[in-house]
């Protein structure tokens, strides 16, 4: 047998470094202040007990630092463990030399035990067996079995929840938003283990705070408010998160002061993990496109940020249909438009005004190319739109993209009759 125990920096800690260590073996238990994990099955895997100690209390992020020790058996790594916050030594002959009160079933008879010169585990096994269970019962005679490998352990072992659902006291009362901050980023960071334990993505989570007053100013109010955050795509990337949620908190009100802090997931999704290219220009470190677009439409609002979308028509100015940016996801897509498409084109038509037959725009406009003719709305009520486009240049603006417009009753020799738009641009 291989035992571990782990003593997490902080004590909020503790469940997450439960999900943590449940990464290395199933076999995680949380025995009085500290988590004792059973690892003999997983050393051949994480490639023998150096590598896996390096991998599980060497790189910790996000959470904190851990105090460890190992043994054979799950009661003398606690006992070393406790040993080593006193700051002193490990002793020569563990578990024999180890203090009596070190052992958690003896430490209400410590005082009894050491006025009879039982100062160590080891003393405590000399004597007899019968007196002791008499005098101190035998669920000490147990744990002093369980320490020295001559009686199995048993513990409730930790088992990694479906969903994520923690929640958090704040230190004092928070009066605005963004005050809650400090509350969700320790929560974010428990979320991330959680993701990374369940090999999962998140797509949408829940901040939810309670109110600390019932009453406020003679109105009634909720017991808590609600915060919901949405990502386009799975992510385990709680930095993203982070500035996500403060984005929206920034923008959020709170009814009355909050006291505590929830955060749950609503909707996660088989984590495939980051894909990564072997170019490094690909490699490009810093925001992802689309977590831009998600923190500005938060910011700017969703119909500031739009993309296209393509739609069935010829008509230029219906060839695509702007949507929302962060609600569009894989919808996006660019119109396939012709070469001679200007890069620039107006909200609106703007009518021309013709004089000796040619139309003006700055002056006079040149055309430069053949007619490109477009027949198509015959379905929708009213006219179809009958145009023909050409290229022109222009004095002033340079190169225009304009178009003719020829009602249905109007034929070719009735040029003087049609009339002009302008509708693009070229930079």
């Amino acid at each position: 047998m291989y035992w571990i125990a782990l003593l997490p920096s902080h004590d909020d800690e503790r469940i997450a470094w439960g999900w943590r260590a449940l990464q290395f073996t199933p076999r995680v238990a949380q025995v009085d202040e500290a988590l004792l994990l059973e690892a003999s099955a997983s050393l051949r895997l994480w490639g023998g007990r150096k590598a896996l100690l390096a991998k599980l209390v060497q790189d910790t992020r996000p959470l904190g630092p851990v105090r460890w020790a190992q043994a054979r058996t799950a009661l003398t790594a606690l006992g070393l463990l406790r040993l080593q916050l006193r700051g002193e030594p490990p002793p020569a002959r563990s578990p024999n030399d180890l203090p009596i009160d070190l052992l958690t079933a003896a430490r209400e008879h410590a005082p009894t035990l050491e006025r009879i010169g039982c100062r160590s585990w080891g003393a405590l096994r000399d004597l007899p067996r019968a007196g002791v269970a008499r005098r101190f019962g035998a669920p000490l005679l147990e744990a002093l079995d369980a320490a020295f490998g001559a009686k199995d352990e048993r513990y409730s072992w930790l088992q990694l929840t479906e969903e994520f659902d923690m929640k958090f006291e704040l230190l004092c009362l928070a009066t605005t938003a963004p005050e809650l901050m400090e509350a969700a980023r320790h929560l974010l960071t428990q979320l991330q283990v959680w993701l990374q334990a369940r090999h999962r993505g998140v797509l949408a989570l829940e901040l939810e705070w309670t109110l600390d007053l019932r009453r406020l100013n003679g109105v009634r109010l909720p017991s808590h408010e609600q915060l919901m955050v949405r990502t386009a795509q799975p992510t385990q990337d709680i930095a993203h998160l982070r500035r996500l949620l403060s984005e929206h908190l920034s923008r959020a009100s709170l009814s009355a002061p909050a006291n505590h802090l929830r955060l749950r997931t609503l909707e996660t999704t088989a984590w495939g993990g980051a894909s990564k290219s072997l170019l490094p220009e690909d490699n490009v470190k810093g925001e992802r496109l689309h977590q831009l677009v998600e923190r500005l439409s938060v910011r700017l609002g969703e119909g500031s940020v739009v993309v296209a979308k393509q739609q069935a028509d010829h008509r230029p100015e219906r060839m695509q249909q702007w949507l929302p940016a962060r609600t569009a996801g894989g919808q996006a897509s660019a119109a396939s438009a012709d070469s001679l498409y200007p890069s620039w084109l107006l909200p609106r038509p703007l009518p021309l005004e013709v004089r000796n037959n040619v139309p003006c725009y700055g002056g006079p406009l040149r055309r430069l190319t053949r007619q490109y003719r477009v027949e198509t709305g015959w379905w929708e009520s009213g006219e179809p739109a009958l145009r023909d486009y050409f290229i022109a240049r222009s004095e002033t603006a340079g190169l225009v993209w304009i178009y003719r417009e020829r009602p249905m009753s109007q034929g070719l020799e009735q040029a003087a009759e049609f009339r002009w738009y302008l509708q693009g641009l070229y930079a």
